[in-house]
């Protein structure tokens, strides 16, 4: 089923594909990695000029990997705002997704965390490095495939 904000982007020629709506009625969409920065860039003029949040997971061991931006439309005097859900699916070989840091500034920190965890790398980041595990850390503890090392060095335990 299409929704509003489907329907629109149909309208404008934007390819994109829709994936339904979650359990509180919010309209999903996968976009692909190429066409991400400037579907993110057009949303934000559209008007969801707020994100709350940017997730990434591990599809399936040997899968895809997903990285998932929970937009927001805030305006004055409107008690529901509109809000969209956007899937961006990258290969597990060379996980690649456009930054939107350059878009939304509050993404900083947590493309860097779905980096940290999952190895995924977000093209035009400012500062994508390591943010919860030590630089030295080799994997991606977060991937399904992931083989915890069998030991665990204390390091600056005071």
């Amino acid at each position: 089923m299409q929704g509003h904000l489907s329907a629109w982007l149909v309208k404008h020629g934007l390819i994109h594909r829709s994936l339904g709506f979650d359990y509180q009625g919010i309209e999903t969409l996968q976009i692909k990695p190429g066409d991400w920065h400037s579907i993110a860039v057009i949303l934000y003029v559209y008007g969801y000029n707020y994100l709350r949040s940017q997730c990434a997971y591990d599809v399936a061991p040997g899968g895809l990997l997903a990285s998932v931006y929970h937009l927001t439309r805030i305006e004055y005097g409107v008690d529901q705002p509109e809000e969209v859900c956007i899937k961006v699916f990258a290969s597990r070989r060379d996980p690649r997704i456009p930054s939107v840091f350059w878009v939304w500034k509050s993404v900083d920190f947590q493309e860097r965390e779905s980096y940290d965890m999952l190895g995924i790398s977000y093209d035009n980041h400012p500062r994508l490095k390591r943010i919860l595990m030590p630089e030295s850390w080799i994997g991606w503890p977060l991937r399904k495939d992931y083989i915890a090392p069998n030991f665990y060095e204390i390091q600056d335990a005071h």
